[in-house]
């Protein structure tokens, strides 16, 4: 079905990281659907973790958009397909307004909101600052004039002393002046941000940018946006075949995508937990990234990890991603500690205390368990704090023309028919073929 996209929408940019955006986009999506309105969330860039808290606090999942993972084109169908019922899309950045890859404006926020033709309120951090922060305005405004930008709203405020300040050299229209308050924090770890489970700000989020920040002028800026012609929506196949997929605090990150493309060829989507239940009975697996090293002990004495184990033995497809392919290593070691996983792929895991790989990942399958796989092109990102140490006659699916993966350019390890690896992969249609395919052959036996 092809349609055009009316759905006001507006981009939260900012001058650097750390500048309030996560505050900023999720207090402004809580605030909004407080007042009755149906909320669509996005995130710009690979990020799985700000995308939580923005699923919890608009109760509709919230999507990536990132033209390297999905190209121009992926980015404007994804946001039209989500977007559908939503009364505003609130569409959170990443970094730098105009940071992109390898510094190019290529991904970058400014480079989505250019393909979305979205209005940006910029966030400004203006602690320690005050007239200075209008220079970073003015060039922000004045970088790109394919970017609109429809308004700021300055973070940190310390006091109405400093507010006075920054107010009278004010150029662009200031929808928001969020006060220096710590409760609005959300705490970080190893991979970012903590999980949305873990904790919920949003009552003071919700507050906060509802008092601070002018909720009409927001929306007028949104309704801004014009409409995005002849977009392609995907709808879900005949199901074919019933795909388990991990889901629980240990094994958490998957882009949404994925699992619309894995539908739309047919699968069946069977949500289970490997901290607490049983293997489902399902013909594929796909476990996702997360913290298993967080749940390390409870993964080792779940019922779960012997009955993957069955089954990769007994040749199901299975597919993992960076906490995943940890999980399906023999053993991990972490805090001292040797705990044992599934065993199923040759090799051992183990927690360095540093960042072994972070970025966008490309390459190319020179193999594989799964039917059509030879040749897939796989674009997606690593980001993973263990490193991944095979047997020396470990096979390797994945040759890489960029990223790190598990190492020399290699990536995917693969025994029976389970392949996993570092990358989390964004969906090809091919790659989802690919596992849905190996699932019913599977079935079929």
């Amino acid at each position: 079905m092809t349609t055009d996209c009316r759905v006001p929408r507006i981009v939260i940019g900012a001058a650097t990281s750390s500048a309030g955006k996560t505050t900023i986009a999720t207090g402004l999506m809580t605030a909004l659907r407080a007042r009755g309105l149906v909320v669509q969330p996005f995130k710009v860039g690979p990020d799985f973790i700000d995308p939580t808290h923005h699923t919890r606090c608009c109760g509709r999942t919230s999507r990536n958009l990132d033209p390297f993972l999905m190209g121009e084109d992926g980015v404007r169908e994804t946001f039209a397909r989500a977007a559908v019922g939503a009364d505003i899309a609130v569409i959170e950045g990443v970094m730098g307004l105009y940071d992109g890859i390898d510094g190019e404006a290529f991904g970058s926020t400014a480079h989505v909101a250019r393909l979305l033709e979205a209005p940006v309120l910029l966030a400004v951090d203006a602690r320690g600052a005050s007239r200075t922060v209008h220079a970073i305005v003015r060039g922000i405004a004045g970088y790109d004039p394919g970017v609109h930008l429809g308004g700021v709203v300055f973070n940190r405020i310390g006091s109405p002393r400093h507010r006075d300040l920054i107010e009278r050299g004010c150029e662009v229209p200031v929808l928001g002046w969020i006060p220096r308050d710590e409760r609005l924090a959300i705490p970080s770890r190893h991979l970012g941000l903590s999980l949305a489970h873990e904790l919920d700000p949003t009552d003071a989020l919700r507050a906060v940018v509802g008092e601070h920040v002018d909720l009409d002028r927001v929306i007028e800026l949104a309704r801004m946006a014009p409409p995005l012609p002849d977009v392609t929506h995907r709808a879900a196949g005949e199901e074919r075949v019933s795909i388990g997929v991990a889901n629980d605090p240990a094994f958490c990150f998957y882009y949404a995508d994925n699992l619309d493309r894995l539908r739309a060829q047919g699968a069946r989507l069977v949500f289970f937990s490997p901290m607490a239940d049983r293997l489902p009975g399902v013909d594929a697996l796909y476990l996702g990234g997360g913290y298993p090293e967080l749940h390390a002990g409870v993964l080792a004495g779940a019922p779960a990890r012997s009955g993957i184990a069955r089954a990769a033995e007994d040749g199901m497809p299975i597919l993992g991603e960076c906490g995943g392919l940890v999980y399906l290593c023999r053993s991990l070691e972490t805090e001292g500690e040797r705990v044992p996983m599934c065993g199923v792929l040759p090799a051992d895991a183990v927690m360095t205390g540093g960042i072994r790989g972070l970025g966008y990942v490309e390459g190319t399958c020179t193999g594989g368990p799964f039917p059509g796989l030879p040749g897939t092109v796989v674009r997606g990102h690593e980001f993973h704090y263990s490193a991944c140490r095979p047997d020396g006659d470990a096979r390797y699916a994945l040759r890489l023309s960029r990223g790190r993966g598990i190492g020399e350019g290699r990536d995917g390890l693969f025994e029976y028919a389970t392949l996993a690896g570092y990358t989390h992969a964004y969906f090809s249609d091919r790659l989802a073929t690919a596992l849905v395919r190996a699932g019913s052959d599977y079935a079929r036996r």
